[in-house]
């Protein structure tokens, strides 16, 4: 039988079946070769981007493995500055060699970073996740990522390694920029609609890091989690359990951590029991980065590589990336010495092949030819623009409802100033707008001699042609974090003779040391770095009004700033076009509408500390600490004022399995357009165990003209109020609740009080988790 009338190559057969079909005419050598990822791009020469990259990545001969066949290609574009167009032409070549050599003509599948878009040379750089989570926008998060997958589509990647579904625990932790923030609906709300669009392109989305990553001790990067079962079930798991649910992802990235001292990859009740048996997510289980050989190297629950990788494959872990080291000579010999069932090889490599299946990988008129070098020929340099008007102007709009006004004394908008001193080491700091996993910081920063590839005008810049009329004169002041206090004067001099100081601090992105914020860029407080405190303090010393922006990963202390600044203005690495949206935040063209997704601290000290705590963890008179925050999340202004009327509950007594109703008005009573984002928030004041004093379960993100009014009919689930009891089950108790109408978590504007009814009620994974918020015919605002 011709090789494409085999029934694998039968586009008309379930995938599974084709998986099965195949599996039983492989070698175990060449079962294996299906579950290993190969990093060929990651050598000694090319710079630290993954934790003991150097010590776990070992030579690879491909003409060895490729007679068996490849897994997984790892970051073809990711690993070096490539022009798109001869990666593209390069990825080709190589599907084509690896399909060539394997004797059921098998291609690789290519994998891709896309934490802030497409992770490749010369891609848009979008904004971090924590401003996505400062939109309060699934559906912008949705058009971003349809648009970052049909760019890694186009030239031939098949799964991006995003987004990021851990929920912050602690701010100090250096991938606090890579987090949606620290709530879970929000987290989950925004993670699955970039799920969605990510897999509306066709692109394999990769839910990570599962499970409490961010929950680290003294937020130290790949440190032990200590958790108890309930955080772990109602703080972390809710938004890959809503992500898994809604947005269909094709596969999951387990942690390294370990939680209570079992490691994320040897937990088989975490990743085939709840996952698979109780979630029925039915794809890939994926290894972060050498997390295979770290169950030997760092847990130490395993002897050897071979124990390594019988353990994850027993556990659920069906991929070894980035490249082969436990899947390869070490899973074989404990395949031929019986310490490994090969059932458990079957069981993985049905779901790697079934995905092959699903990508179009097996289909006899597969072709390595991605859609954007069709019809280029052979002279493809500079031919694919990864970086088109339309991926700017979204990472712009997206930029643009993420900057959160903090505070403002009425300074902003600003007027037309005649002399603006743009001040401190973000500056006229082009990387100040890009988090760590931005191709030119991580990748690019490693080779200074390569361009970025993209435009990246500095706020400087952007000050200048925002206000074309002023002198904008400018000084560093300081470095980011060398705690040189030389330039103070320079700044101070600059600072008196202008009628206004913007003043940019923050953070610099980078890997393992080599930023203050990024992977492996933990801090031990929240004090700004380096000598960017005294800057500011000088600053402020001089009397000239100071607009204070914040380009950083994570939130800082700031000090005198919060009664001394004129204005604060937050932007989370705002990617490419971030300056343009800060500078029309200060001008008035962009009226801000961005909310905190984490909270600003009062003091450096007192971490762990957030608003999703129990009446013990807050402010009280047995302790002198205070963990009370300056800017409380979900936190916003606007140059608009919003009225919101007293609400009427047209059903607020139910029972455990009901809902509840009423209705909301909210005006715009200014004088321009802009955005309101009604927050709902749950207080249970008396439960079995102890529950945090509120709990975000929806928002709505409210576009309001001038004058005009919107009238909300509100509907609440009673599975909302539903938490994990003293038993381990999820239950809704009876009792009184207050729904709490609000701005933010510190700004109340109408509690609700709520009664539920009848019996204790235990649910599952099939629950309500989402309020409804619809909007009512509008109409003019009083």
């Amino acid at each position: 039988m011709e090789d494409d009338a085999k029934p694998w190559r039968d586009p008309s057969l379930d995938p599974q079946a084709r998986a099965d079909a195949l599996i039983a005419a492989m070698t175990t050598r060449e079962k294996i070769a299906q579950l290993v990822g190969v990093w060929v791009g990651a050598g000694a020469d090319g710079g630290e981007v993954a934790p003991h990259q150097h010590e776990l990545s070992e030579p690879v001969a491909l003409s060895e493995l490729l007679p068996d066949g490849l897994g997984q290609l790892t970051r073809p574009f990711g690993s070096a500055p490539v022009d798109p167009a001869l990666g593209a032409l390069s990825l080709a070549r190589s599907q084509r060699r690896i399909a060539a050599a394997n004797r059921f003509g098998i291609p690789a599948l290519a994998h891709e970073e896309c934490l802030a878009g497409f992770a490749t040379w010369g891609a848009t750089a979008y904004p971090v996740p924590l401003s996505w989570g400062a939109t309060f926008d699934p559906e912008l998060i949705h058009e971003m990522a349809a648009a970052i997958g049909r760019d890694l589509r186009s030239v031939g990647v098949h799964q991006g390694l995003a987004p990021v579904l851990d929920v912050v625990r602690d701010a100090r932790w250096g991938r606090v920029e890579e987090t949606i923030g620290e709530d879970p609906y929000l987290v989950g709300t925004i993670a699955t609609a970039y799920v969605r669009g990510l897999e509306s392109a066709g692109i394999v989305a990769t839910l990570k890091h599962f499970a409490g990553y961010a929950a680290s001790r003294a937020g130290r990067n790949l440190a032990p989690v200590a958790m108890g079962p309930r955080e772990r079930a109602d703080t972390v798991l809710p938004p890959f359990e809503m992500a898994v649910r809604e947005g269909r992802p094709r596969s999951v990235m387990h942690a390294y951590t370990d939680t209570d001292g079992i490691p994320s990859a040897a937990d088989p009740d975490l990743l085939t029991g709840l996952l698979r048996d109780q979630w029925g997510f039915t794809g890939t289980v994926v290894a972060d980065y050498f997390g295979i050989a770290f169950l030997k190297l760092l847990h130490g629950v395993a002897a050897d590589w071979t124990e390594a990788a019988g353990t994850a494959l027993a556990s659920g872990v069906d991929v070894e990336l980035p490249t082969v080291k436990t899947f390869g000579q070490p899973l074989l010999d404990g395949l031929l010495v019986g310490r490994i069932d090969e059932a458990l090889v079957d069981r993985a490599l049905r779901r790697v092949l079934a995905q092959k299946a699903q990508l179009g990988l097996l289909d006899p008129d597969w072709s390595p030819v991605p859609s954007a070098l069709a019809g280029l020929g052979s002279d493809v340099r500079g031919r694919i623009d990864l970086d088109g008007p339309a991926n700017r102007a979204l990472a712009e709009r997206i930029a643009e409802a993420a900057v959160v006004l903090v505070r403002n004394d009425g300074t902003l908008p600003l007027g037309r100033p005649r002399r603006i001193a743009v001040l401190g080491p973000n500056a006229d700091t082009a990387q100040a707008l890009l988090g760590c996993y931005s191709f030119p910081v991580h990748v690019g920063s490693q080779h200074p001699e390569v361009p970025p590839g993209i435009e990246l005008p500095t706020l400087l810049r952007r000050v200048r042609e925002e206000f074309p009329d002023a002198d904008v004169v400018t000084a560093p002041g300081t470095g980011i974090d060398d705690g040189d206090t030389a330039g103070l004067a320079e700044a101070v001099a600059a600072a008196r003779g202008a009628e206004l100081a913007v003043l940019a601090l923050g953070d610099r992105a980078g890997l393992f040391g080599r930023g203050t914020s990024g992977e492996g860029c933990d801090v031990e407080s929240l004090e700004l770095p380096g000598a960017q405190r005294q800057l500011l303090d000088a600053v402020l010393d001089t009397g000239t009004p100071v607009v204070l922006v914040l380009l950083a990963g994570r939130p800082y202390a700031l000090g005198r700033a919060v009664t001394g600044a004129a204005a604060i203005v937050q932007a989370f690495f705002p990617g490419e076009e971030g300056a343009r949206a800060v500078a029309g935040v200060l001008s008035g063209r962009v009226n801000p509408s961005g909310r905190l997704p984490i909270g600003i601290p009062a003091r450096p000290g007192g971490q762990p500390a957030g608003y999703l705590a129990p009446r013990l963890a807050q402010a009280g008179t047995v302790s002198s600490a205070d963990p009370t925050p300056a800017y409380g999340f979900g936190h916003g202004l606007s140059y608009t004022e919003f009225t919101w009327s007293a609400p009427e509950a047209t059903c607020d007594r139910t029972d455990t399995a009901g809902q509840f109703e009423l209705l909301l008005t909210v005006a715009n009573t200014g004088r321009r357009a802009g955005h309101e984002v009604v927050q709902l928030y749950l207080h249970d004041p008396v439960a079995s165990v102890v529950q945090p004093v509120q709990r975000l379960i929806g928002y709505h993100r409210l576009a309001l003209a001038a004058g005009e009014r919107a009238r909300l009919r509100i509907t609440v689930p009673a599975d909302l109020a539903a938490f994990t009891g003293r038993a381990g089950r999820r239950i809704v108790e009876p009792g009184e609740l207050e729904l709490r109408l609000a701005a933010s978590s510190t700004d109340l504007r109408h509690a609700v009080p709520l009664h539920l009814t009848g019996p204790v009620r235990e649910v599952d994974h099939e629950r309500r988790l989402h309020c409804s918020v619809r909007a009512l015919p509008a109409s003019r605002a009083e």
